[in-house]
């Protein structure tokens, strides 16, 4: 019973595809046949329009369908907690062995409490950016939603084809509002011919109503990009280990940001190709503290005991040449009473004879206080 529920639960997860794949589908019968064919009269309008119509449907097309086939990275083998690990932490303290398995990864983000960040359902450490998705059961690498769009969560893997896939529904959507305007203006005298009339009427308002929503969701992932954020950090700020930083990951200017997702190569940041820098793991930080990174710490420890012995050895040198010199000053006898002393008061500071027997001069003569 439960298989079946659950094969039946993904399946209603696909209605949502297949009703803007009914549509786009619906949009290229409406546009080529009934428009083009029937309405169109000019020869050479009628090219015109299919020759720029196919690009715009062709790449809608494809950017779509590779951000619902992209698979998820999965998150790396070395951040599942070991049997060992997970036997301490249902008998320990549990933030206590977190941070000590998380000290060996390469996670700069924690909790708002300072734990380290873990799924209990995958049972490993969330690497940076990475969340559990309900949805697709599983964490997903730098995630920033759950689409039910493509069935798919937009992440890592495939939020450069979400992107595109925002960009070209929007010049698909304004180019055939555009070209269409002309003849639901022709619908509305009464001056059109065809049977199609009904096509083209809901062809201008389909089109004109997914071109004005899709500009504030593509506007609002383009900020996004540009400051190298994903949707949840943009309403959940991340906790670095200096504390809260809602431009923790930005790299200062939009263009790099952007090359973060769309690649290094500017002629592919428009086609449907994987570009993206990075593993989905490790991402350059550039508002890191210096003082408060544990690396720079522990090499500025280094570097001031290096100087600390540095500056240790020549007071050594010189206090070896001082009681080198006070030594061949000194008399056998002398010299003897010294040891002597040295014997009964290892961490007396030694000093010279004749300084000591001046202050004895001064004290008896009452000039010294």
């Amino acid at each position: 019973m439960a298989a079946i529920l659950t094969c039946l639960f993904k399946s209603f997860q696909w209605i949502p595809v297949l009703f803007i794949n009914a549509v786009i589908v619906w949009s290229y019968y409406a546009y080529v046949l009934v428009l083009c064919f029937e309405s169109v009269k000019s020869p050479f309008e009628r090219a015109v329009y299919l020759i720029l119509y196919h690009p715009f449907f062709v790449m809608l097309m494809l950017a779509y369908w590779r951000t619902i086939c992209a698979s998820a990275v999965l998150v790396p083998s070395q951040f599942f907690l070991s049997r060992a690990d997970r036997e301490a932490l249902d008998n320990g303290d549990p933030k206590e062995i977190l941070e000590k398995v998380s000290r060996k990864l390469p996670v700069v983000t924690q909790t708002v409490s300072g734990a380290a960040r873990y799924c209990d359902v995958c049972q490993a450490i969330k690497p940076d950016r990475c969340h559990h998705c309900s949805m697709c059961r599983k964490c997903i690498l730098k995630m920033d939603h759950h689409c039910p769009w493509v069935n798919n969560c937009v992440g890592f893997s495939n939020y450069k084809f979400f992107l595109l896939f925002l960009f070209y529904a929007i010049l698909y959507t304004l180019y055939v509002t555009a070209t269409v305007t002309k003849y639901f203006i022709a619908f509305w005298n009464n001056s059109l011919d065809g049977d199609g009339k009904l096509h083209i009427l809901f062809l201008f308002f389909v089109s004109l109503m997914f071109c004005i929503s899709l500009w504030s969701l593509f506007g609002y992932h383009l900020y996004l990009t540009g400051n190298n954020k994903t949707t949840l950090e943009s309403f959940r700020v991340p906790h670095f280990y200096y504390g809260p930083n809602k431009d923790g990951f930005s790299l200062g200017s939009a263009i790099k940001n952007a090359e973060q997702v769309l690649g290094l190569n500017k002629w592919y940041w428009f086609l449907p190709v994987s570009t993206s820098i990075g593993d989905g793991v490790h991402f350059p930080l550039l508002n890191q503290p210096e003082e408060d990174s544990l690396l720079n710490a522990q090499q500025r420890w280094m570097e001031e005991g290096e100087l600390d012995m540095q500056e240790e050895q020549p007071n050594d040198d010189d206090d070896k040449q001082e009681s080198s010199t006070v030594a061949i000053d000194m008399s056998p006898a002398e010299l003897v009473h010294e040891n002597e002393v040295e014997t009964q008061m290892p961490c007396a500071h030694r000093a010279k004879p004749d300084v000591l027997a001046v202050q004895e001069d001064d004290i008896q003569d009452g000039t010294a206080l």
